[in-house]
């Protein structure tokens, strides 16, 4: 595995750290994304190992809690989540936040924690993830008519496919279908499978296009020891589109009616109203952690 591999804007996060601190953390991150999906438990310990040496950086406490949800370990994930939500800024995790309320069971507080935030400040992917998350907090409480209104937002456009279009269209239909409505369900589980289709095709597309490889963009020596921290938004806009045919969609329109106790964190004052009665008691370190000597998932001392 090579610190290379990581994506360069969270490269540019571990440069407060030495040099050969941030290439151990880059190979535990990288490969906590590849495992990810197949072994979450292993991903997790190597999510933990990379913490346990930069547990300041926000992308590390970020993977710490995208393992930590995949594994159902829903407080740890909230806990995390939370902690890169100070670090960064940055409300891009509030829908995993908002299911992590639904996971322990707290619909209500899932359901005030999405509304604490302006939903047109939050990146158009992200709104909807939300819209999503919302939904199923609603079916939660048993309300799946305020569940179908959630997701009725200007994404759910059944002519245009975006890569988050497939999850969108699903929930609606699966909330169609707890109203009873299973003729328009049907129609939007179509909708569905065309959505990925167009979307698997444009991705085939694209692969056959040549583009101009950057070679600074992922040099290793981005690795200093400066007080600058390199990072910033990796924004880049909508996603791109795939135009759906009209007439192969049919004429149906929308009805009327998603988820790291390391380290410790100083700015625990500016954290959210909505934690402070957290019920889970837990703080953001644990006991075990010995940052004089971290030890890593195979057992060597931090660089």
């Amino acid at each position: 595995m090579d610190a290379r591999d990581l994506h360069p804007a969270a490269r540019a996060e571990l440069k407060t750290l030495s040099k050969d601190n941030a290439d151990w953390v880059a190979r535990h991150l990288v490969t906590a994304a590849l495992l990810v999906d197949s072994d979450p438990e292993e991903a997790n310990q190597h999510a933990l190992s990379a913490a346990r040496r930069a547990g300041r950086v926000a992308v590390v406490r970020e993977t710490a809690a995208i393992t930590a949800y995949r594994l159902g370990d829903f407080a740890t994930a909230l806990r995390e989540l939370r902690t890169y939500r100070r670090i960064s800024g940055r409300n891009d995790q509030l829908p995993m936040m908002v299911d992590c309320e639904r996971g322990l069971g707290r619909p209500e507080r899932a359901l005030e924690l999405g509304r604490s935030v302006d939903r047109a400040a939050l990146e158009t992917p992200v709104q909807v993830e939300l819209a999503i998350a919302m939904s199923g907090a609603r079916l939660d409480l048993g309300n799946p008519t305020a569940a179908l209104g959630e997701l009725e937002i200007p994404q759910l456009d059944p002519s245009t496919a975006y890569s988050w279009s497939p999850a969108l269209y699903s929930a609606y239909a699966a909330t169609l279908e707890e109203l009873g409505r299973q003729d328009e369900a049907d129609e939007w589980w179509a909708r569905v499978d065309r959505a990925a289709e167009a979307l698997a095709e444009a991705a085939e597309d694209d692969a056959w296009e040549t583009v101009d490889v950057v070679e600074e963009a992922i040099e290793v020596d981005e690795f200093d020891e400066s007080g600058d921290d390199g990072s910033g938004d990796d924004e880049s806009g909508d996603d791109e589109s795939v135009e759906l045919d009209d007439a192969e969609l049919g004429d149906a329109e929308p009805g009327n009616g998603y988820v790291s106790t390391l380290g410790d964190d100083d700015d625990d004052d500016t954290d959210d109203d909505l934690d402070d009665d957290d019920s889970d008691g837990a703080a953001d370190q644990p006991g075990e952690i010995d940052e004089d000597n971290p030890r890593d998932i195979d057992g060597s001392a931090a660089g």
